[in-house]
């Protein structure tokens, strides 16, 4: 496997452990987590993405359409197509995808990992708190899946996000930095299989 050194940068500090069941519900709030709410209005990455043992790298693009959906391109340098996934509200389409990548479990795995960056469940029924030592979990549940984010008592600062289930962590993200508007930097990485993405933005595109 290649080394992804933003994603081991990112995720050097953070736990592979998950401690779910030792924390205490809390009434502190979930709406606070909004404001961390990235707006891609238009976001290009240098991507690198490692699954089992297989290494993909090339540009993801990240836009907000004038439509309200957001649509997700990652390519190679050369310009050939990976994938072109769209969210059209809590909808989620395929537009496009390269046949060695066309199989279920991955896209649905790569459309709740993005879904969990783009913050598309904060709109949850039945969203709570959790409180650790340092650290307030805010969960927003979507049937079995559950979805994490971690900040400070005051949630003034998203420390990482989280995708699990009640009691069980499958993958871990973080943006750096968190208070912009779009992220320098995304690494994500899962714990019940070997799959890393790290992203690193590119600014050239705003000239």
């Amino acid at each position: 496997m290649r080394y992804l050194p933003f994603v081991s940068i990112l995720l050097l500090v953070t736990s592979c452990g998950s401690a779910y069941k030792q924390l205490q519900r809390t009434n502190a709030p979930t709406d606070c987590v909004k404001a961390f709410r990235p707006t891609f209005t238009r976001g290009l990455y240098h991507a690198q993405i490692n699954v089992t043992g297989k290494h993909l790298s090339g540009l993801l693009l990240i836009k907000n359409m004038p439509d309200g959906s957001t649509r997700m391109v990652f390519t190679n340098e050369a310009g050939l197509s990976f994938f072109d996934f769209e969210w059209t509200g809590t909808a989620f389409n395929v537009r496009r995808i390269i046949r060695q990548m066309d199989r279920k479990a991955l896209i649905k795995t790569l459309r709740k990992d993005f879904e969990l960056i783009l913050m598309q469940h904060l709109d949850a029924k039945d969203p709570y708190t959790l409180q650790g030592e340092e650290v307030y979990y805010r969960v927003f549940p979507n049937g079995k899946d559950h979805y994490y984010y971690l900040t400070d008592a005051a949630c003034s600062t998203l420390i990482r996000m989280e995708r699990g289930s009640r009691k069980k962590k499958v993958m871990e993200a973080v943006m750096m930095p968190s208070n912009r508007d779009i992220p320098d930097s995304i690494g994500i990485k899962h714990y019940n299989f070997n799959f890393e993405i790290g992203l690193k933005r590119l600014y050239d595109i705003e000239r």
